[in-house]
This record gives structure tokens, C-alpha cells and sequence, in this order.
């Protein structure tokens, strides 16, 4: 078994999954995989299922009864990883927006020392984002802008989906379990992270928009970030944070 593995949540990626997870098991460094699957009716978990023939102990599926959000999925996922011994573990998304050659560059910089490194698209004052219509780039590039101010953060890329964590890390964090499922969930992991005072850092890659499918984006999910910050903020004022001993 391998020490990292990558955690892709998937509903109805159909068009993604078998490429992207033949594509990590290319890779020169040897990740295992997760797929957190919601049930998707497209059929996605049965493709996965047809793969583990394929990748046997090291592609791995879990199937959930609905969908129940992103946060919840990594929740899952994270519990999972943590019950096998995984040392490294990281966040990825399905759809080709994250390239899979960069989990070897997340990976190789965790282990010099870091106990959580973010694929960002907006460090050294950059925007690394292809195909995504400007007013998306831009409600995107702001609203890590006002995380930062009203959190203390200092993280440029606050709602990043591709990350690589320690266990550590997550085993802090999940003493409490976060409280948001949508995209104020990657706020809420890196706002922990910095208040747990683990050591941080922010590599740049290129994010690509979706090569196929559907993006899961919707107004709920941008309310849940804009006040939930807020709330996030006040409530760490009430809250102590001391890292579990090993």
C-alpha cells in the first residue's frame, strides 16, 4: 500500500473517471485512489467497479446513498484514509480541472516539511485560470480576497480544491468536524490549519474549466462561502485550537 492517496468525490463523471484515474496510475510516484461516489446515476461507480479488475489494491470505491455535498464526500473519504495509515492524502477533483502531473509536485513539497501544500491558481500575485469566462475568474480571484480580510489568512488561493494534507493535520481538524458542505468547506480545512499554526505553503499551477460534464457551481454554494466566513470567524474567537498528541 501506498503512504498518499488521492481522494477524487465524483456524481456523474462518467466522461472523466477512467481517464483520470488511468492517468494517476502513470504517474512516476505510486498514489492509491478513492473515489467517494454519490450515487451517481450516470453510472460513474460502475466504471470504477470495471477499473478495480484493473488496479487491484490500489483503486478503492466508496459508494454513498445521495448526494450529500463536497464536504461531506472528503469527510468520508478523510475517515477512511485516516483508519488505513495513510500519511499523505490529498483533494482532487474529477474533471481534469486539477492536472494529475501536479500531484507530484504537491507531494514532493509536502515532504520537505509541510504540513499542508495548496495547488493555487492565485500565489506570486498571478491568475493561473484557462478557459473560465472572466466574470467567473473574477467572482473566484475577490472572493479569496475578502476571505483573507475578514479571516487573518494568509493563503491566496482560499477556496483551492487540490491540496495535499499530513495526517496530522486532518486528525487535528477532525476533532471538530467542519461545518459547511460546499465550497466554504476548502475555507473552513485551510482556515483550521492556519489557526492549528501547522506549517503552510502555496505552490502555483494552472487550473484548467472541466474538459467535460457539468459544473456542480450554484447560488447556495456561493452564500454558504460569502456569510458562512463570518460565522467561521466569529465562532473561532470561542474556540481553542491544540493539536491532538500523537
Amino acid at each position: 500500500m501506498s503512504k498518499a492517496l488521492v481522494i477524487i468525490p465524483t456524481y456523474n463523471e462518467k466522461e472523466n473517471i477512467q481517464a483520470l484515474i488511468e492517468t494517476i496510475f502513470s504517474l512516476p510516484e505510486p498514489f492509491d485512489i478513492l473515489i467517494v461516489d454519490d450515487n451517481s446515476p450516470d453510472g460513474t461507480a460502475q466504471i470504477v467497479k470495471q477499473l478495480q479488475n484493473k488496479y487491484p489494491q490500489r483503486l478503492f470505491l466508496e459508494v454513498r446513498p445521495e448526494k450529500q455535498g463536497l464536504g461531506m464526500a472528503y469527510l468520508h473519504g478523510f475517515q477512511w484514509a485516516l483508519q488505513r495509515n495513510y500519511e499523505y492524502i490529498f483533494e482532487m477533483d474529477a474533471d481534469f480541472s486539477h492536472d494529475p502531473k501536479d500531484l507530484i509536485r504537491l507531494y514532493q513539497t509536502t515532504k520537505k516539511g509541510y504540513d499542508l501544500v495548496i495547488g493555487s491558481r492565485y500565489v506570486n500575485n498571478l491568475v493561473n485560470v484557462v478557459n473560465w469566462p472572466m466574470g467567473r475568474v473574477l467572482l473566484s480571484y475577490f472572493a479569496s480576497k475578502y476571505v483573507r480580510f475578514i479571516t487573518g489568512m494568509p493563503i491566496y488561493d482560499t477556496t483551492a480544491g487540490f491540496k495535499c494534507y499530513r495526517a496530522r493535520v486532518l486528525k487535528a481538524i477532525l476533532q471538530h468536524p467542519p461545518r459547511f458542505v460546499g465550497y466554504a468547506f476548502q475555507i473552513e480545512m485551510k482556515f483550521r490549519a492556519w489557526k492549528y499554526g501547522f506549517k503552510i505553503k502555496e505552490i502555483p499551477i494552472v487550473f484548467t474549466d472541466r474538459r467535460a460534464g457539468t459544473s456542480k457551481m450554484n447560488k447556495k454554494i456561493i452564500r454558504e462561502a460569502i456569510f458562512g466566513v463570518i460565522k467561521m470567524k466569529i465562532a473561532s474567537w470561542f474556540r481553542k485550537y491544540e493539536v491532538p498528541a500523537d
